[in-house]
């Protein structure tokens, strides 16, 4: 009698065990990959894979993740950094990877780019999910879902991506086989790299203000920011990257520039720092001065690495690992240059 209830424990645990299994690989099939075309959903994820102890994690949209080469803050000035970012990453998903961050590592320096306080409200599911998926399960990413999901979606189809992407299997291309089970990284320390050139030709017009000052929940979690890095003593630096659209309105500018004198921070819009860092939109940008592309964005490293070094408090680095590790993703590096 025992033996046959054994029997039927162990074959229900063996059931259980090969339907979790099963479901974990449909999920994992049906789930983007971001290989291809679309690769920014695949940049949170793979901080995951990083050495850690970073000097300066950069927070933000794809003004971050397009503007600065942490290989060549790694070269020119020793500086170990990594950007933790995504597309149209709002405010509170910056907040909540910036606490996942500090469960892994306390750096010296915080970067957060201010474009991201234009948007009160979550911008779109699709968006959600490239900066929500990535993220290691967590009470930052439960509450980063919370905050982020839009009406349409359940906290349960984050749990279970399964439950969102089930229809994809009309949609499978040869890269989602490829990368079923492990992906490459698309980065380098979070950094995309963008090769190709295409000049402004035209400024783009001023944009109509459709609302003069930030949402409260946008000044809600700025403050969580700030906080959350002088409670762990780290510096925080705020930035505008030179993007010449979206367009960056003056009555926004003079709200971060209040708000850094009330705080004493410090803040750089480098949209007014053109001869300085020497961004040639002809030359810099790979969409018409949307983005910057991998020269503009090696100028802007150079430029803003010194202030850093020079600025704050950094480590010095003497790891032969780390030094490998670089040494590795510069090769890597410089071959996607060359494409």
């Amino acid at each position: 009698m025992r033996r046959q209830r054994r029997k039927k424990i162990c074959l229900a645990i063996c059931f259980l065990v090969l339907t979790m299994g099963i479901f974990v690989l449909l999920q994992n099939l049906l789930m983007p990959k971001y290989m291809g075309a679309i690769k920014e959903g695949a940049l949170v994820r793979e901080y995951y894979d990083s050495p850690g102890n970073h000097d300066v994690i950069f927070l933000g949209d794809c003004e971050v993740y397009e503007s600065f080469s942490p290989v060549t803050l790694w070269e020119e000035y020793g500086i170990h950094s990594y950007i933790r970012g995504g597309p149209s990453q709002t405010i509170w998903q910056s907040y909540y990877l910036l606490e996942d961050t500090f469960a892994k590592e306390i750096p010296e320096v915080v970067v957060f780019n201010v474009l991201s306080m234009q948007h009160g409200e979550t911008v779109s599911e699709a968006y959600n999910r490239m900066n929500l998926d990535g993220m290691r399960w967590s009470a930052a990413k439960i509450s980063a879902i919370r905050q982020s999901m839009t009406e349409e979606e359940t906290f349960l189809s984050y749990l279970f991506p399964l439950l969102r992407f089930h229809d994809r299997w009309r949609e499978l291309e040869p890269e989602d086989y490829k990368y079923w089970m492990k992906r490459e990284n698309v980065s380098y320390n979070g950094y995309l790299m963008q090769t190709g050139v295409k000049p402004v030709t035209v400024v783009p017009e001023k944009t109509p203000l459709t609302q003069e000052t930030f949402s409260d929940i946008c000044y809600e979690y700025l403050d969580k920011i700030r906080r959350l890095c002088e409670e762990n003593k780290v510096e925080l630096v705020l930035m505008k990257a030179p993007s010449l659209y979206p367009y960056w309105h003056e009555e926004w500018e003079e709200q971060i520039e209040e708000y850094a004198e009330k705080f004493g921070l410090d803040y750089y819009n480098f949209l007014e720092l053109k001869e300085e860092t020497g961004i040639d939109y002809q030359m810099d940008t790979y969409d018409a001065g949307l983005h910057l592309n991998v020269s503009g964005a090696e100028k802007l490293s150079r430029y803003f690495g010194k202030i850093l070094k020079e600025r704050y408090t950094l480590s010095e680095h003497q790891d032969q690992k780390l030094n490998q590790y670089y040494k590795e993703l510069k090769q890597r590096y410089e071959e996607e240059k060359r494409k």
